[in-house]
């Protein structure tokens, strides 16, 4: 069912250690990975300051291309969790200066409310 999932577009939870491995040359002095979800080779990452969107690009995947999003530039967000017929999470965060919200779906497996309460103390303190 894993790679199914990730086929239809579903990001999973991913271990810390392995984020940050792949990740040392782009975070910052003391940043640290809190949650970390890997769709094939996509990854979606939340740091104790910004959320990180990485889009691997091309076949070898060599080109990549990494968004950061304060998160005091998050104006609000919703969560959908799955319910009996749909096998995925959703999550729209909406970003200062941009009309339409970024969506990310996740699979079944990962426990949406993580991300949520995450969120939700990182925008109440900013």
């Amino acid at each position: 069912m894993g790679l199914l999932n990730a086929l239809l577009g579903n990001a999973g939870e991913m271990e810390i250690e392995e984020a940050t491995e792949e990740l040392a040359t782009i975070l910052g002095p003391s940043e640290q990975i809190e949650l970390a979800y890997k769709l094939i080779r996509d990854m979606i990452v939340l740091t104790d300051r910004r959320v990180i969107l990485i889009d691997k690009q091309g076949l070898t995947g060599k080109k990549v291309e990494y968004r950061t999003i304060p998160f005091k530039s998050i104006t609000q967000y919703t969560v959908e969790s799955n319910g009996h017929f749909d096998l995925d999470a959703e999550l729209k965060i909406w970003v200062s200066g941009q009309h339409e919200p970024i969506e990310l779906e996740f699979n079944s497996k990962t426990n949406i409310y993580n991300l949520q309460g995450l969120l939700a103390a990182k925008i109440a303190g900013k």
